[in-house]
Order: C-alpha cells, then structure tokens, then sequence
C-alpha cells in the first residue's frame, strides 16, 4: 500500500457503502494560480458532493472555508442525513441527489464499486470531479477496472458518457486537505494534478482547487490520470507544482510517441 511522505495521511480509499448515491432523475436542464489552459469558464459559486464519508465530508469543510455554497447527497433521503450533515459539516445543506447534481460542479466521493449507481442522466452536461481510486489490494478486484489499459476515470468517464469528468483530488489525504491548503503564491504551496478532456472543466476545476489552497497543474486528458493513481510517484506526494510538472513530463518522455495515451498505467515512486 503507498503512503504520502513524512508522517503525510495516505491519500484515500472508498468509503464506506452507505455514502452511495441514490438514483435521481435528470436535473431540469481560475485563477492566475491555476496552471490549466484554456477559456475562462464561468466562476463555480455552488459545490454538490456525493458521498457523507471521510472524503466527501473533507472536500466539503474546505469548500465551505472557501466560500462556496455546499450541498451533500447520499443514497439515504435528505431528512436522513441533515443532523448528520448539520454536525460533521456546519454550513453544508443536506440535499437529495437530484438537487445536489444541480451544482455548478458535482463532486464524486463514493465507493468505487458503487459508481455504477450514479446516474448518467442526472449528471449529463455536468463537470464532475472523480475523487475515487482503484485500490485492489484494500478494494478487492473489480473486474471493471482490470483491463490492464485505462485509468479507473477513464471507466467512470465511459459509464457517465454524457459528462465531463476530471480527475484530481485522489491523490491526497482527506485529513491533508484539510490541513495543507495555502493562500496562491505561499512559497512551497502543495500541487494537485488535474486531468480531464474538456479544457474547460479542467479550468473550472483548477479554480476550484486554487480556493481550496492548492496550484492546479494541468496534466493534460483523461488518460493522464493513469500516472497519478495509487502506486505512482504523483500520488505518493506531497509535491509543490514545479514536482508535479517535473513527474508528469519523466512519465510522458519515457511513452512511445511520448503522449498521455501511451504513458505507462503507473510512474514507479
């Protein structure tokens, strides 16, 4: 199993069953820190989480810290969970799917294995961030992402076709995230990798992590996120974005035809 360097909490697992969300129906129709190209996108003001668990619930805190309107779904109906929400994250509306996939970006924290119980409908049309990982040795096998030749969000990316996925905020530890998040230009300030197809969820996204205290370094398509899932170097981290840069570039200089589709499904540590 990796761990983050230096006494750093390991990046997370998925979470516990219950934070699975339910099925719901389809909604009714960066900053200078931000190192991602592309159109300015429009500023994202509302955050939806699904998934109550260690991740989810850490993602929203830091989205409230940051300003931003927070809403969190479950599996369970929204009057379930609002004391619960109420007390872990003072600030954060408990919600049904269906409001939470509203949001100006959906945050995906479930159990891996559960993804398959989003809604590809719901979510058309959205920018959603997967922060899930394939864990085999914690998760069990899951043939679905066995293949030996995508990267787990290309999966998620395939089953929820209509939406634009992004990659990022896998590769640190929900209690990291919490406690490393600095002001843009902090000498030092810790880098999350970014990787999705649409340029401008990518930038959306960066501006997300550029309030929540991180430099966004763009790491190009979906297929990208292969070299910052569990066992890679990225993923080890922490690394400021000048690291990060440094490690995506080693990994596509060392691909045939030295593109993210070729590069290897991890970068050794």
């Amino acid at each position: 199993m990796s761990h983050v360097g230096n006494n750093q909490a390991q990046p997370h697992q998925t979470e516990p069953d219950q934070t699975e969300p339910e099925q719901a129906q389809p909604a009714q129709a960066h900053s200078h820190q931000a190192e991602v190209s592309g159109q300015p996108a429009s500023r994202p003001q509302t955050i939806g989480v699904l998934g109550a668990g260690r991740v989810g619930t850490a993602v929203a805190r830091q989205a409230l810290k940051a300003g931003y309107e927070v809403k969190i779904a479950t599996s369970r109906p929204a009057a379930e969970n609002a004391l619960l929400v109420e007390i872990i994250t003072p600030g954060a509306a408990a919600v049904d799917v269906s409001e939470a996939v509203q949001a100006d970006l959906v945050v995906v924290a479930v159990p891996l294995h559960r993804y398959r119980t989003l809604s590809p409908e719901a979510l058309a049309g959205k920018t959603v961030i997967d922060a899930m990982n394939y864990w085999a040795p914690i998760d069990g096998t899951i043939t679905d992402f066995e293949d030996g030749v995508r990267g787990s969000s290309e999966v998620v990316q395939e089953f929820l076709a209509e939406s634009n996925i992004v990659k990022t905020l896998n590769h640190i530890g929900y209690h990291d995230l919490e406690a490393d998040g600095a002001g843009p230009g902090t000498p030092g300030r810790r880098a999350l990798a970014v990787a999705g197809d649409d340029p401008e969820a990518r930038t959306r996204v960066a501006e997300f992590l550029d309030r929540l205290g991180y430099d966004a370094v763009d790491a190009g398509p979906l297929a990208a996120g292969r070299v910052f899932q569990p066992g890679t170097a990225i993923f080890n981290g922490p690394h400021t974005a000048a690291a990060v840069r440094d490690l995506l570039g080693e990994v596509l200089d060392n691909a045939p035809d030295n593109t993210p589709d070729n590069a290897p499904a991890a970068a050794a540590a």
